[in-house]
């Protein structure tokens, strides 16, 4: 029963994440050997070149430094599929417009509000930043896209987004520029539940003849999942972009490949605390799968993650 000894890990200066993460799956405490496997299994992953690659995670995450890292996996062609929530899609484009800044959580939200600062934990966010700028930019958009026809899914209305941005100066700092691209579409089940939904619905009022498929999808992302001879994800945090994942992977008999980084408790039912090994009673993950939950804010994970595998 007993393996390798409990070794000190050793920190030095000009060290490699690498290094770190390679101490972390020998004799690494807790959540850093959990990190370790995960880093094998991104690995492996990348190197089954039969494997349909996703890579689902929520919006809040894009406010922050994090976006960039987010942005290099799907320039660096890291991923095949992209699933997010509406949210992504706001910050992503206004932070191309207007800049967000660093704030602290021990703030009285209300002085924040009436100076119309919005608070997404310890980021500052000017209504100047978000909405309006949003507002100005996506109704000239989706003129220009309702011009050339009347019906768009939604992965194919990001796809113009992206291609309609490429002239922005801070283009390439963009995760739906760089999916453009390099034709990685961005799948978004709960497109309307943000400001660039609302912009599509506020240009609806006027332009009745304007739609978006939802159903097109759907399909399309069946299509990516059945052809599929192997699949693997990056999943972070929970909630709809998590569920639909691995809700398609059920229909090609799971996930072969499963990376999941979460924050939530696992004994309130819920999805987003839901570890991997629940999975697989589901047929959402396989049996015999590389799989591993780590617990831990993904704004440190996956930065490590990603560095570790550059090595």
């Amino acid at each position: 029963m007993l393996g390798k000894k409990v070794e000190n890990i050793t920190v030095e200066k000009g060290q490699t994440v690498r290094n770190l993460i390679d101490q972390f799956s020998e004799t690494g405490g807790f959540t850093a050997r959990k990190l370790a496997q995960a880093v094998k299994i991104f690995e492996d992953m990348q190197n089954d070149k039969q494997c349909l690659r996703l890579f689902s995670f929520p919006a809040d995450i894009v406010s922050t430094g994090t976006r960039g890292v987010i942005k290099d996996m799907v320039k660096n062609k890291l991923v095949d599929v992209v699933i997010t929530t509406c949210g992504t899609l706001d910050h992503d484009l206004a932070r191309i417009w207007k800049d967000y800044y660093a704030g602290t959580e021990n703030s009285q939200d209300s002085e924040l509000h009436e100076e119309g600062i919005n608070r997404l934990y310890n980021i500052f966010i000017p209504n100047e930043s978000y909405g309006y700028i949003i507002e100005e930019k996506m109704m000239k958009i989706l003129k220009e896209s309702s011009d050339k026809k009347k019906e768009y899914s939604g992965s194919e209305l990001i796809d113009f987004v992206g291609e309609r941005i490429a002239e922005e100066a801070k283009a390439e700092e963009s995760i739906v520029y760089w999916a453009h691209r390099n034709n990685i579409p961005i799948f978004v089940p709960g497109i309307t539940d943000g400001s660039f939904g609302s912009q599509i619905w506020g240009y609806s009022q006027k332009d009745r003849a304007f739609r978006l498929n939802v159903i097109e999808d759907e399909n399309l992302l069946a299509e990516k999942v059945f052809k599929a001879k192997s699949l693997g994800a990056v999943m972070l945090g929970g909630g709809i972009s998590k569920h639909h994942t691995i809700w398609w992977s059920q229909f090609n008999r799971g996930l072969d490949y499963a990376i999941y980084m979460t924050t939530a408790v696992d004994w309130d039912g819920s999805l987003s605390g839901a570890r991997l090994e629940e999975a697989i009673s589901w047929g959402k993950v396989k049996p015999n799968a590389s799989q591993i939950t780590v617990e831990g804010d993904a704004t440190v994970l996956l930065p490590l993650l990603y560095a570790a595998y550059l090595r």
